[in-house]
């Protein structure tokens, strides 16, 4: 258990996942059958994870947000650095807005209440974000809609590490859990399959964050393209 002092950080009391945990809706068929045996967790080095740290060295006080949930890992860690961590579970808010079709997430009013619950922050409130894996299963619209607020929400020289698939022919994608094990070094376990809802490759994402200072890319052996990004 966390001390009381750790998770009264948190602006939202979220249960911690665990890679064995399962989502709150039900898979098709097709991902269902896919996601019976889950591989192993792969603990690696991460370029982009270190690159995000580093460009937070010697700065303590700061306001990160972390989407991979609550987990004790990323918190326990964050906090003894000297930060306050935000926790949200932006895939299982997919899922909760959403469902598993990609189409659903067109809806203006749907996108409105998804930022609304997981974006509700005053501007520039924030020196780091880890999105993680997040982005990729978002379609177009909530795609640049969830882009833009989190650009009003980050400070200005802030960054945001995300990952996305380097496979850009692939129309369902592994989600992960990421827990974070040092600077520059990370696990990463399957939490099962999903659509993706759209191809990804280095020109769409400079596009995709263009109103940012800079992006930058990592492409690693487990087919993860990591992108850190400067506000």
């Amino acid at each position: 258990m966390l001390p009381e002092k750790l998770l009264s950080i948190f602006r939202k009391d979220r249960p911690a996942d665990s890679p064995a945990g399962s989502p709150r809706v039900s898979l098709p068929g097709s991902l269902a059958a896919k996601r019976a045996g889950p591989s192993e967790p792969v603990t690696r080095q991460s370029r982009g994870l270190e690159q995000f740290f580093f460009s937070i060295r010697d700065m303590v006080g700061l306001s990160i947000l972390d989407f991979a949930g609550a987990s004790q890992e990323n918190i326990m860690y964050l906090t003894m650095l000297g930060h306050k961590v935000y926790s949200e579970d932006l895939v299982r808010g997919l899922n909760d807005a959403f469902g598993l079709d990609p189409a659903d997430q067109a809806n203006a009013s749907r996108i409105e209440n998804f930022l609304r619950t997981h974006f509700e922050y005053a501007t520039g409130t924030f020196d780091g974000v880890l999105l993680w894996d997040s982005l990729q299963f978002m379609s177009p619209a909530l795609l640049m809609a969830t882009v833009d607020r989190l650009y009003d929400i980050m400070r200005p020289g802030s960054y945001l590490l995300a990952y996305f698939t380097s496979n850009e022919k692939v129309v369902e994608v592994t989600s992960h859990f990421f827990r974070l094990q040092d600077h520059k070094t990370v696990t990463i376990s399957d939490r099962g399959l999903r659509p993706s809802g759209q191809v990804f490759n280095n020109r769409n994402l400079e596009k995709l964050f263009g109103k940012f200072e800079s992006v930058k890319f990592f492409l690693t052996k487990e087919n993860l393209r990591e992108v850190i990004v400067r506000r």
